[in-house]
């Protein structure tokens, strides 16, 4: 046998089912698939067209974003420290009103792909407008994605009239099927309160129909509570349950605010759970019981939010902070190891997107999505516990390598996939706009 590319002499993080480290391995790349690893000193390796000596640094399989809104890398830092509802009512969707057009989306949404991948995340689940024209820059880079169009009951960027926010929908759906087979179309309904209960049926219906994930941010906030309480009669998950949206092909973001009677809805379904910490942390919308679920087993991934929440892309980042602030929470130091936030960030963020059969691990006949860290900067020194590392110590800013699909999208440290200069100049001009 003989491979397109064999990485050898590095510590990998697999993430399969047992958590294996091979603390000096090798992985062996035939066109989009890992077809081979192993042990340096216990298997002999094959002939390769391109090798890669990795000594120093550590492997793990490409980190999933499971939670993204692309274009709004253009807000960030443009409005911090207010609550959710006056954040986003007197200056986010002002703001989008504004400036997302299918001109500015195409720069912004590039400018996050380069984030990711420079950060070492090679696959997002985004919620977003215009989502045609975001589908098409992710393709252009190379990245993974599942996409979601929004589907809302007011006017937003490329759906002006309401009443055509299905039809606008469908129209998605169809259009991205064709566009790569590393984009997975989905749909995206911003809350059960700027949704109506027939919009939010018929989105999920049409979720139903062509196979694709639902995704909604739900139970955010106290305020979200208790709105749905007084106008609806039931808490924000239990609404859902009550209109049957719920099952193992729906995405609930943050799910914070929840009852005991909300958390066992959501383990009968099958439903999903998307954390975004840090946005949860800076609006104080409140601590989801993130220990809980997973002890249920409820399928928990890590996602960020978008850049003008959070307001970085950096997977890194979420992971120190979701271990360190659960664990607080929870008066515990145990809760949240870093095996388990390393799983939140791969392989259950695989399982939540519906893509766990493909990646989310470093395991032969998955695919070739893989990052290389550079271990030998002074604060990844000395290296006891890689997974440990990965966690607490570890940056986006240390990653050397991204690969995607066996393609390398950055090498040693530069951006391959798009003219990151080029993007930087739009996003600057459209920003001097904006202020």
């Amino acid at each position: 046998m003989v491979f397109d590319i064999r990485i050898d002499n590095g510590i990998i993080i697999t993430v399969n089912p047992a958590f294996e480290i091979i603390q000096n391995g090798w992985i062996g790349i035939s066109a989009d698939r890992i077809t081979a690893l192993g042990s340096m000193a216990q298997t002999r390796q094959p002939q390769a067209g391109e090798v890669i000596d990795a000594e120093g640094c550590i492997l793990l399989p490409g980190l999933i974003n499971a939670h993204t809104h692309l274009p709004m890398s253009l807000f960030r830092g443009l409005s911090d420290d207010l609550p959710l509802i006056h954040w986003l009512e007197d200056h986010i969707f002002p703001a989008e009103s504004a400036f997302i057009t299918p001109e500015t989306v195409r720069p912004s949404t590039l400018l996050s792909c380069a984030e990711m991948l420079l950060s070492g995340t090679t696959t997002c689940c985004d919620g977003y407008f215009l989502e045609s024209d975001v589908a098409r820059a992710v393709r252009d880079c190379g990245m993974r994605a599942v996409l979601g169009q929004g589907v809302i009951d007011h006017p937003a960027p490329g759906v002006l009239d309401p009443s055509k926010n299905i039809e606008t929908a469908q129209a998605f759906l169809t259009e991205c099927i064709s566009l790569s087979s590393r984009i997975r179309p989905s749909l995206f309904c911003p809350s059960p309160y700027t949704c109506s209960e027939e919009t939010l049926i018929r989105t999920k219906a049409m979720c139903r129909e062509t196979g694709v994930r639902f995704q909604i941010h739900v139970a955010e906030t106290k305020w979200e509570y208790d709105h749905m309480m007084e106008t609806k009669g039931a808490t924000p998950i239990g609404y859902l349950d009550r209109l049957g949206l719920l099952d193992p092909d729906t995405m609930l973001v943050h799910a914070i605010w929840v009852d005991a009677d909300d958390i066992e809805r959501i383990v009968r379904s099958g439903a999903s759970v998307v954390h975004a910490a840090q946005s949860a942390m800076k609006l104080a919308s409140g601590i989801a019981p993130i220990q809980r679920y997973i002890e249920l087993g409820i399928p928990t991934a890590l996602g960020t939010d978008g850049s003008a929440s959070n307001n970085t892309l950096d997977m890194f980042r979420e992971m120190d902070i979701t271990a360190k602030l659960h664990k607080i929470a929870n008066q515990d130091p145990t809760v949240l190891n870093s095996r388990i936030v390393i799983e939140m960030a791969t392989i259950g963020a695989a399982r939540a997107i519906g893509l766990d059969r493909e990646i989310g691990s470093i395991e032969v006949g998955k695919k070739a999505d893989i990052i290389i860290l550079n271990a030998a900067r002074p604060h990844l020194r000395p290296l006891y516990h890689p997974a440990s590392h990965i966690v607490y110590a570890a940056r986006g800013a240390d990653v050397r390598d991204t690969m995607v699909d066996g393609k390398w999208l950055v090498r040693n440290g530069t951006c391959k996939a798009l003219d990151l200069c080029a993007v930087q100049t739009k996003v600057r001009r459209i920003a001097d706009e904006i202020r």
